[in-house]
C-alpha cells in the first residue's frame, strides 16, 4: 500500500504573554505570542509538524488559511512529497485562486509556508536527521532544484546558487565538526521589550552578558526620552565591549527613522531593525545612507524572496533577518540565503515568538555549513520563554546555540500544551488567574 498524507490538523494556540508584556514593542504593546500550528499524518501513523507565529488576534483567520491549502497536500505519496518538497512549495503558492490572496504575501503565503515546514518535518524525522543536516547533506545539485529561481534570475542563477555552494564544499566537514563541538553564535532580545521597567532592564542586561552574550537588542520606538535613558542603562549595564542593536518595529516614517536615530547615536547601536515600512526598499537604502556606519537590518516582515533581492540589489540592507514562518517555508528561505550569500551580505536570524527559535536554528546552521561557510558577523536572536513547550527545545550555553540532534525541524509542541493554550476552550483561555472570563 502507498502510505498516503491522510490528515492536516490545524490547532489554534496562543499564551497569554501581554499579561507580562513579554514580547512588546513600539508597534505592538500587547501581544500575545501564539501560532496556527499544522500536524501532517500519513496512512502509516507517522507525522510531520510545522506552525506559522502570530500574535494573538487574527489567528484564527491564519488557521483558515492552512486549511484552505490542505486539500492539495491530503492523499498526496508520502515518498513522492519527500523526495522533492519543492514541487509541493510550487504548488502550493502557484495555486491560481488562492494565490490571487496574495500573490506571495501575507496570510496564504504564510499557510503555504507551514505546510511545506511540516514536509520537511517529516522528511527530517524519516531520514533520522535534524533539518540542518538533512539539507546539508544535500548536493548542490539537490538544494538548486529546491528553490523557484523565476523571479530572482535577474540577481542569482541557478549556475550561480551552483557555484556558490560548490565553492563552499570544501572544509563543509571540518564546519560541521566545528558546529557540532561549539554551536552558533546567539544573541539575545530577552532584556530589552519595551514594557519591561529600568531596574528589570539593568538586571537582564547584565545577566545576558553573564550568560555570554556580546549583542543585546533593544525595542525603541515609544517616546525618544524614554529611549535615550532606557540606552544609557544598557550601556552602564554591559559596558562599552557589548553591542547594542535596537529594533523599531516598523513605526517610523523615513524621516522620523533618521531623527530618532541620531538621538541614540551617542550609544553606538550596531543596528537599527525595521526603522520604517518592510515594504520600503528605497526608504530603507536612505535610512541606511544617512545612519552609516550604524547598520540597517531588516527581514522578519519581509514577505518573500523578490523583495529580499530588491533590498540587497538597492544595498538598503547590511543584515538579513529571515524568518523561519514569515515566508513559504524551507524552500523560500533557501533562496533568500543564496541570495544573501551572492551579495555578501551576513544573515541574523529573527527568533522568539513561538517556535521560531526552534525552527530558524536549522536554517542558520545549514547556511554555516553548505552556504556562506561562516559565522562572522552573524548570531541567531534568542528570547528566553515558550521553549518548555516543545517537545525538542533549544539549547543554549554560553550564549551560542547548540546544533539539535533529534529528527527533524524542532517544531513538535508538546501535547499538554495543546491542551491547555488551544484558543479559545483551552483552560487557559475560558478564565484568567483571578477567574474572570479572558
Amino acid at each position: 500500500m502507498t502510505e498516503r498524507i491522510s490528515a492536516v490538523e490545524t490547532i489554534d494556540v496562543r499564551f497569554p504573554t501581554s499579561r507580562h508584556r513579554d514580547g512588546s514593542d513600539a508597534m505592538n504593546p500587547f501581544p500575545d505570542y501564539s501560532a496556527a500550528y499544522v500536524i501532517l499524518r500519513t496512512s502509516t501513523g507517522a507525522q510531520g509538524h510545522g506552525l506559522v507565529f502570530t500574535v494573538g488576534r487574527g489567528t484564527e483567520i491564519q488557521v483558515a488559511a492552512v486549511r484552505s491549502l490542505a486539500p492539495m497536500v491530503v492523499g498526496q505519496p508520502v515518498d513522492e512529497l519527500l523526495a522533492d518538497p519543492g514541487a509541493l512549495a510550487r504548488r502550493l503558492v502557484g495555486d491560481s485562486q488562492i494565490r490571487w490572496l496574495g500573490p506571495e504575501k501575507g496570510v496564504v503565503h504564510m499557510a503555504a509556508g507551514g505546510l511545506v515546514n511540516a514536509v520537511w518535518d517529516l522528511a527530517g524525522r524519516r531520514a533520522g536527521k535534524p533539518l540542518w543536516k538533512l539539507l546539508a547533506d544535500l548536493t548542490p545539485e539537490q538544494l538548486v532544484a529546491q528553490v523557484d529561481f523565476r523571479y530572482l534570475r535577474d540577481a542569482l542563477t541557478e549556475e550561480e546558487a551552483l557555484a556558490l555552494l560548490r565553492a563552499a564544499a570544501a572544509g563543509r566537514a571540518e564546519r560541521e565538526h566545528r558546529l557540532r563541538a561549539e554551536g552558533y553564535p546567539a544573541y539575545t532580545t530577552t532584556p530589552g521589550w519595551l514594557g519591561y521597567d529600568d531596574e528589570k532592564l539593568a538586571r537582564l542586561c547584565k545577566e545576558a552578558v553573564g550568560a555570554g552574550y556580546r549583542l543585546i537588542k533593544l525595542k525603541v520606538g515609544g517616546n525618544l526620552a524614554d529611549d535615550v535613558r532606557r540606552m544609557t542603562i544598557a550601556r552602564q549595564a554591559v559596558g562599552p565591549d557589548v553591542a547594542i542593536a535596537v529594533d523599531a518595529n516598523q513605526i517610523w516614517g523615513v524621516p522620523e527613522a533618521i531623527r530618532w536615530m541620531r538621538e541614540l547615536a551617542p550609544y553606538d547601536p550596531y543596528w537599527i531593525e525595521e526603522p520604517t515600512s518592510p515594504d520600503d526598499v528605497l526608504g530603507h537604502a536612505e535610512v541606511r545612507k544617512a545612519l552609516a556606519p550604524v547598520k540597517v537590518a531588516t527581514g522578519e516582515h519581509v514577505h518573500n524572496a523578490v523583495m529580499f533581492k530588491q533590498l540587497l540589489r538597492a544595498d538598503a540592507v547590511d543584515v538579513v533577518q529571515i524568518d523561519a514562518c514569515r515566508v513559504a517555508g524551507v524552500n523560500e528561505n533557501l533562496a533568500i540565503l543564496l541570495l544573501a550569500a551572492k551579495f555578501g551580505v551576513p544573515v541574523c536570524p529573527h527568533a522568539g515568538g513561538v517556535g521560531l527559535c526552534e525552527l530558524v536554528q536549522h536554517l542558520a546552521m545549514f547556511d554555516f555549513v553548505a552556504v556562506s561557510g561562516s559565522t562572522s558577523d552573524r548570531a541567531i536572536e534568542y528570547i528566553d520563554h515558550l521553549h518548555e513547550h516543545f517537545v525538542d527545545p533549544v539549547r543554549v550555553r554560553d550564549g551560542r546555540y547548540l546544533a539539535p540532534t533529534a529528527a527533524g525541524m524542532s517544531a513538535e509542541i508538546v501535547a499538554a500544551t495543546l491542551a491547555d493554550y488551544r484558543f479559545p476552550d483551552g483552560p487557559q483561555w475560558t478564565s484568567t488567574p483571578t477567574g474572570e472570563v479572558a
